[in-house]
C-alpha cells in the first residue's frame, strides 16, 4: 500500500512540474509568434508605405513626363493666363486647342493601361468611351452656353474624323509597314458597326427632311419632338448593342486567327502594364477634370477665334475641334495598325464613330431637353448629306474584310475634300449660335 501510494505520490509529484513547464513553454511560444507576426506586420506596413512613395513619383513620371507629346502640357495653363491678362480670344483658342492634345493622348494611354486589367473587349469599349470624353465635355459646355450648332457640328466632325482621317491614316501606315502582306480584320463586327452608323444616319435624316420639306404639323415643335423620341430609341439601340457585344455574341468580336506565326515573346512584352489599375483610375479622373477646365476656355473663345483668324465657325467646329478630340484615337489606331492588329484599330476608329452617333449625340439631345435647350437631330441638309455619303464610302471599304495602303489613301483624300467643303460652307441658320 505504502509503496503503491508512494509511487502514486511520486508520479503525481513528477507530473506537476512537467505540466507547468509545458504551459510556460506554450505561452512563450505564443508570445514569440505574436512578436514575430507583429514584426512581419510592421515590416509589411513599412514596405507598403515605402512602395507607395516609390510608385507615386514613378506613376507621375510615366504619365506626365515620359511621352514626348507632354511638352505641350504647359500650353494649357498659358491659355488660362492669356484669357485673364490679354483677353485675345484667338490666342486663347489656339493654346487651349493645342493644350488639350496631350491630355487627350494621355487619356487614351491611361485607358489602354486600364484595359490590361479589364480584358480586350471591355478595354476597347473603355478606350472609345474615354477617348470621346473630350468631345462630350466640349459639347456639354457649348450646350450650356446655347451654342447648339457648335455642338452639332463638332460631334458630326468627330464622326467624320474617326471614319475618314483616323481610319485612313491607320490603313495607310499599316499598309506601308506591311507592304507585302494583306491585312485582314473581322468583317462581321465591321458590318454590325456599319449597320448602326446607317441607323444613326436615318435618325439624323428624318428631322432634317421634315424641316426642309416644311411638312411639320407644328413648325419647330414636331421636329424637336421627333428628335427627342428618336434619341431615346437610339439610346435603347446602343444599350442593346453593348449587350450584344459584351454578353450574347462576344465570339463575334474575337480577333481573326492569322495564319502567320506570331512571336509569343513579343506579345508577352506588349501586354505588360506600366501602372496599376488604381493609378489608371486616378489619372483618368485627374485628366478628365483638367480637360473640362480647358474646354470651358476653348468654347468661350470659338467665336473670337473665328473673327481673329477669319475662319468659318463651321470649319473650326467640324475640322479643328474633332482633330484635337480624336488625338487619342488617332495615335492608338495607327499604333495598332502598325502592329498588324486591325481588329483593335477598327474597334477604336469605327467603334468611336458608332458611340458618338448612337450615344453621345442622343445623350446631348436628352441633356439639352433637361437644360431647356432646343437641341435636336436636325443637323441641316449639308451636314446630313456629308455624313450619309461618308458612311456609304466607309461601309464599301470595309465589306471585303481586308485593308491596304491605297484604301487608307482614298479615305484621307476624302477627308481633305470634306475639310475644303466646310471651309467654304456658310451656315444658313445664323441665329446667334
Amino acid at each position: 500500500m505504502v509503496s503503491i501510494d508512494g509511487k502514486t505520490d511520486l508520479e503525481s509529484d513528477e507530473e506537476i512540474p512537467f505540466s507547468s513547464s509545458a504551459a510556460t513553454s506554450k505561452v512563450e511560444a505564443l508570445d514569440f509568434e505574436m512578436i514575430h507576426l507583429r514584426s512581419w506586420a510592421d515590416l509589411a506596413n513599412s514596405w507598403v508605405s515605402t512602395h507607395m512613395w516609390i510608385r507615386v513619383p514613378r506613376s507621375i513620371y510615366i504619365v506626365l513626363f515620359k511621352a514626348k507629346i507632354n511638352v505641350l502640357l504647359p500650353l494649357g495653363p498659358l491659355a488660362i493666363l492669356l484669357h485673364y491678362i490679354t483677353g485675345k480670344h484667338g490666342w486663347v483658342f489656339f493654346f487651349s486647342l493645342v493644350g488639350i492634345v496631350p491630355l487627350a493622348e494621355r487619356i487614351g494611354y491611361v485607358t489602354e493601361q486600364l484595359a490590361f486589367y479589364t480584358g480586350p473587349t471591355v478595354g476597347g469599349l473603355l478606350n472609345a468611351t474615354f477617348g470621346n470624353a473630350t468631345e462630350m465635355i466640349i459639347s456639354i459646355y457649348a450646350l450650356k452656353n446655347g451654342m447648339i450648332r457648335v455642338v452639332q457640328q463638332s460631334l458630326l466632325g468627330s464622326i467624320l474624323s474617326n471614319m475618314l482621317l483616323v481610319l485612313g491614316c491607320a490603313f495607310f501606315t499599316g499598309g506601308i509597314i506591311h507592304y507585302q502582306k494583306i491585312q485582314v480584320f473581322n468583317k462581321s463586327a465591321a458590318l454590325v458597326n456599319s449597320g448602326l452608323l446607317l441607323m444613326a444616319v436615318m435618325g439624323l435624316m428624318f428631322p432634317a427632311v421634315l424641316h426642309f420639306t416644311h411638312s411639320e404639323i407644328h413648325f419647330g415643335k414636331s421636329e424637336l419632338s421627333l428628335s427627342r423620341f428618336s434619341s431615346c430609341v437610339m439610346l435603347v439601340a446602343y444599350a442593346s448593342y453593348l449587350f450584344f457585344q459584351l454578353r450574347s455574341h462576344r465570339n463575334l468580336y474575337n480577333p481573326i486567327e492569322e495564319e502567320g506565326i506570331r512571336d509569343e515573346d513579343e506579345s508577352d512584352e506588349e501586354e505588360a502594364p506600366e501602372i496599376t489599375h488604381w493609378e489608371a483610375i486616378g489619372w483618368l479622373a485627374v485628366l478628365t477634370v483638367w480637360v473640362s477646365v480647358l474646354s470651358g476656355y476653348l468654347v468661350d473663345a470659338i467665336q473670337g477665334a473665328s473673327d481673329s483668324f477669319n475662319m468659318p465657325v463651321a470649319f473650326i467646329s467640324v475640322i479643328l475641334l474633332p482633330i484635337v478630340g480624336n488625338a487619342a484615337e488617332h495615335a492608338s489606331a495607327i499604333m495598332f495598325a502598325m502592329k498588324d492588329k486591325l481588329d483593335i484599330t477598327l474597334g477604336v476608329a469605327i467603334g468611336s464613330s458608332t458611340q458618338i452617333s448612337m450615344f453621345v449625340i442622343p445623350f446631348c439631345v436628352v441633356v439639352g431637353w433637361i437644360m431647356g435647350q432646343p437641341m435636336d437631330l436636325n443637323f441641316q441638309l449639308f451636314e446630313t448629306a456629308t455624313l450619309f455619303i461618308t458612311v456609304l464610302v466607309v461601309a464599301f471599304m470595309l465589306q471585303d474584310g481586308t485593308s491596304n495602303y491605297f484604301k487608307g489613301l482614298m479615305l484621307i483624300l476624302c477627308y481633305l475634300i470634306v475639310a475644303a467643303s466646310f471651309f467654304v460652307h456658310v451656315d444658313p441658320s445664323e441665329d446667334g449660335n
